[in-house]
């Protein structure tokens, strides 16, 4: 996993951290799902290149 992988993988958690406290703090379901969603994508992201990693050694 490059570098920028990981700082954008990061990025997209915490992006999707902020939405789903924007939605918790505002009663808004659907930012909260948004933000749930995000935060999936992200670590499903993760996961596909940390299986990268393991088959480039």
């Amino acid at each position: 996993m490059s570098a920028s992988d990981k700082i954008q993988n990061a990025a997209e958690d915490l992006k999707g951290k902020a939405t789903e406290a924007v939605g918790k703090a505002t009663n808004d379901d659907s930012k909260v799902a948004e933000g749930q969603a995000e935060q999936r994508s992200a670590s499903a992201k993760k996961a596909g290149e940390n299986v990268k990693d393991v088959f480039k050694r």
